[in-house]
């Protein structure tokens, strides 16, 4: 229980036959009965110094000391037949020897100051405390010094815990101001799991070519529903047979090895192994891309060639990981508007060796934030989030509350380094100012281009925003195939043959001009409200659009005149009238002129 009056601990050997001999020595006098039903307020320690006690780590947890923190793990439930997968919370400490529980000085200070009181029994000693006079003086001793329970010294646990994983040093260097290609080439071979070394080594080298702030997640936060996971590193892993020929390895290709997988270092059988050898679904000679960052098991990943060659009875695993504490690092680059209503741009750069999903996003993000940086003060704050995928914009949102209510809308970033036309994913709500603007500027500045509903295309961090408690109007853009093609997204998706070769020249440069046209188009949309009554003399003011040389254009601006009332903006008065934001834009600013309209 979180009521720290409720919880009660009880240890040591033949504990029931003990408490009822000894009760009234701990106790005071009175039937055993009525002690035991007391004994819910109470710590009992019968064998054992009061520091065995784990008491204390509820109190640790309730002041949130820094060497412990929260952490998932999964399983599977068997009872009576039935099977599910289950997930736990539980509160851990870091694996550093400085964080090993010692509560010592707290038992000292609790005998001291008569909080632990003691019985005899022969040779042994019975301890009992009132919980709630143990939490106050635990909670007060750990609000002067945060390690007290802990063996210490104090330290960063993230440092702490890098000294004792010693994860590889990852390099990442990018030239000034360099090209989208530039950073695809500089960046993508990385190994860029969610929470790792690879990770933070990309965003510190996107982060020196604009103005970037990180922010920083501990792992055990919670965010809303989800936790914040644990750093993971890769040592070494290989597959080899039992005479010693090596099949795969993590140092040859890092999609080798299920990202965050367990460790393990064993023989096993040929049909244990296949249990845990992913391969691609459609491409035999590729490597897939599997990750179980919140599951607890251990896996490889193969060619399905490689994998149709396994003919041998056993063989030999080697999977060398470590999880320790880290932070979940999100890159924020704002470029401040005359308002503080903002409009959210997000990539994802967590998928180790490749290129398309989503390095491509990222930089065409980040090209897009230097040219709004270079331009006069836009109407609206822009803000580029680069996050892990999912549990990123999570965080983000979730210890940013004060953001959300600012948020107009926005759209993702993904996969836009291919030749196929852009597909516009629109959000949840649909019909919004953002969703007007932005499925007009589709249609304006790419004739192939194709916008859908809400998760029709591959998901991704868009759902975050537009989720249940937050309802930001977020779209996605990509290039992906249509859901019908048998390649959908595209064929090379979450494999080792996602690399730079696939990114046609100038996809690239043509995915960011259309992401500057759409919010250019957010920002010249307006409101125009009318000040004309009845149907406008047109002749009067040189408005004439001859309806035998173009009769659908003369319908629609007689169209656009009869739907000028204040309660539509451009982008919505060029769908009604089946025009372009431009044609519509023209024609309000020259009412403007001639005083019919104001905005």
């Amino acid at each position: 229980s979180r009521d720290p009056i409720h919880s009660v601990a009880a240890l040591g050997p033949h504990a029931a036959r003990l408490v009822s001999d000894l009760a009234p020595t701990c106790f005071g006098a009175g039937s055993v009965h009525e002690r035991l039903r007391t004994v819910g307020a109470k710590v009992c320690v019968i064998g054992e110094r009061l520091e065995e006690a784990t008491f204390r780590h509820h109190v640790e947890e309730m002041v949130g000391v820094p060497f412990r923190f929260r952490k998932l793990f999964t399983g599977q439930i068997r009872d009576q037949g039935r099977q599910w997968r289950q997930g736990w919370t539980y509160y851990v400490r870091i694996l550093a020897d400085n964080g090993v529980p010692d509560g010592r000085r707290l038992e000292e200070v609790a005998r001291r100051e008569g909080v632990c009181r003691a019985g005899r029994a022969g040779d042994a000693e019975v301890l009992a405390v009132d919980c709630r006079e143990y939490f106050d003086l635990t909670a007060r001793e750990l609000t002067r010094n945060r390690w007290f329970t802990a063996r210490g010294p104090a330290g960063d646990p993230v440092a702490l815990d890098d000294a004792r994983v010693h994860p590889p040093a990852v390099a990442a260097e990018l030239p000034a101001s360099a090209s989208m290609s530039e950073m695809i080439e500089g960046l993508w071979r990385l190994p860029r799991d969610i929470v790792s070394t690879g990770y933070d080594a990309a965003l510190g080298a996107l982060a020196r070519q604009v103005p970037m702030t990180i922010h920083e997640f501990p792992t055990g936060l919670e965010c809303w529903s989800w936790l914040v996971p644990e750093k993971w590193t890769c040592h070494e892993a290989y597959l080899e047979t039992l005479d010693g020929r090596r099949l795969l390895s993590y140092a040859d290709h890092p999609l080798h090895v299920v990202s965050y997988s367990l460790p393990f270092e064993g023989e096993v059988s040929r049909e244990e192994l296949l249990r845990h050898l992913h391969v691609h679904p459609k491409l035999a000679d590729a490597i897939p891309f599997v990750f179980k960052y919140y599951e607890r098991d251990w896996g490889l990943c193969c060619s399905q060639q490689l994998r149709d060659s396994l003919t041998d009875e056993r063989y030999r695993v080697v999977i060398r990981t470590t999880f320790s504490y880290g932070t979940l690092k999100v890159g924020e680059v704002v470029v401040p508007g005359w308002s503080d209503e903002s409009i959210v741009l997000c990539a994802h750069l967590c998928h180790p060796h490749m290129v398309n999903d989503d390095l491509t996003g990222v930089v065409v993000g980040i090209d897009v934030v230097r040219a709004l940086l270079a331009r006069p003060t836009p109407k609206y704050t822009y803000r580029f989030l680069i996050v892990p995928e999912t549990i990123g914009s999570v965080a983000f949102l979730s210890q940013h509350p004060d953001l959300i209510g600012r948020m107009k809308g926005g759209i993702f970033l993904e996969m836009l380094g291919r030749s196929a036309p852009h597909a516009l994913q629109r959000s949840f709500a649909e019909d919004t100012e953002v969703d007007a603007c932005f499925v007009q500027a589709l249609a304006a500045h790419d004739a192939g281009g194709w916008s859908t509903g809400f998760r029709t295309l591959m998901g991704n961090d868009e759902r975050q925003f537009n989720a249940p408690g937050v309802r930001v109007p977020m779209l996605a853009l990509t290039r992906q195939l249509r859901l019908a093609d048998p390649d959908f997204p595209y064929r090379e998706y979450h494999s080792s043959q996602d690399t730079p070769e696939l990114v046609p020249s100038g996809s690239l440069e043509a995915s960011r001009d259309l992401v500057l046209q759409m919010l250019d188009t957010l920002e010249r949309n307006v409101v125009p409200r009318n000040r004309y009554a009845g149907e406008v003399f047109c002749s009067r003011f040189g408005l004439h659009i001859d309806p035998l040389l173009d009769p659908e254009g003369h319908r629609a601006l007689f169209d656009l005149l009869f739907l000028i009332d204040g309660s539509r903006s451009v982008a919505q008065l060029a769908s009604g009238c089946g025009i372009s934001f431009d044609a519509a834009h023209r024609t309000v600013e020259e009412l403007r002129r001639h005083g019919l309209v104001e905005v």
